[in-house]
């Protein structure tokens, strides 16, 4: 039997050179080693997915990670996609088919930036394409010359919902995070509450209102220096106490 949960995380699909690829950041393979104790398992993005109902069957856990891209509008708007607006049609195909049916299936759901954005079109929700265009919000992106500790550095505060998974993670109402998106969530989707919100009112995180299914998306990046950061690594420990609860239900239903 295993003793380590399994947790897939879906790959974006890069041209490298004149062929194309299949990648996750290494930053969100080491927090799923790190900060779920966990053994991550890459799932390729295909126009056509693989059979995911059996892909689910063998995890633990599934990971959302961030990317470059975007979601294309057509999943949730009519709204046209703007110049320069980098796609992944192909992992838009695998997440967007994935969530409803990890939801289905019970498999625990972490989301990050990008994957915050996915659950909430996999269930209905809106996007805003330019966050720092639309009135009343602040720029939420990050300065691209600056080092890396410096755009993954505490950008703003969120306030966190009395009595949410995150206040109960964080000990507190409101913690500081980093702020790397030029997108984010408008209209929320099916069965999603709110867990924090930005000072200038934007939706930082939601979760699925459900007692028997963990799904917990978060629009920063906890993954990065996640042994760091008290409150980034209790959000992955929390996804791992959901995996490792999987894995041992799926343990007592396997033949002897």
């Amino acid at each position: 039997m295993r003793s380590l949960p399994w947790v897939g995380l879906p790959a974006d699909r890069k041209l490298v050179g004149k062929h194309y690829s299949h990648s996750v950041g290494e930053k969100y393979i080491q927090a799923v080693v790190d900060g779920a104790g966990a053994l991550p398992v890459l799932i390729p993005s295909l126009a056509q997915p693989l059979p995911l109902r059996e892909l689910l069957s063998g995890l633990d856990g599934l990971l959302l990670t961030g990317a470059y891209s975007n979601i294309e509008p057509h999943h949730y708007s009519d709204e046209p996609s703007f110049h320069g607006n980098l796609h992944d049609p192909d992992r838009d195909a695998t997440t967007l088919s994935l969530l409803p049916l990890a939801i289905e299936m019970k498999v625990p759901v972490l989301a990050v930036c990008r994957g915050c954005q996915e659950v909430n079109v996999a269930l209905g929700g809106t996007l805003h394409q330019k966050v720092h265009e639309t009135p009343g919000f602040q720029d939420h992106r990050e300065d691209h010359d600056d080092p890396l500790d410096d755009q993954y550095g505490p950008a703003h505060s969120i306030s966190l919902s009395t009595g949410g998974l995150l206040e109960k993670i964080a000990g507190a109402q409101s913690a500081m995070v980093n702020s790397l998106h030029g997108q984010g969530l408008r209209e929320l989707g099916r069965g999603l509450v709110v867990e924090a919100v930005a000072p200038d009112g934007l939706v930082e995180a939601v979760r699925l209102d459900s007692r028997d299914s963990f799904v917990l998306a978060v629009q920063w990046h906890p993954e990065w220096r996640v042994r760091e950061n008290p409150f980034y690594l209790g959000i992955f420990q929390a996804f791992a106490a959901a995996c490792r609860a999987r894995l041992a239900w799926r343990s007592e239903r396997q033949p002897a």
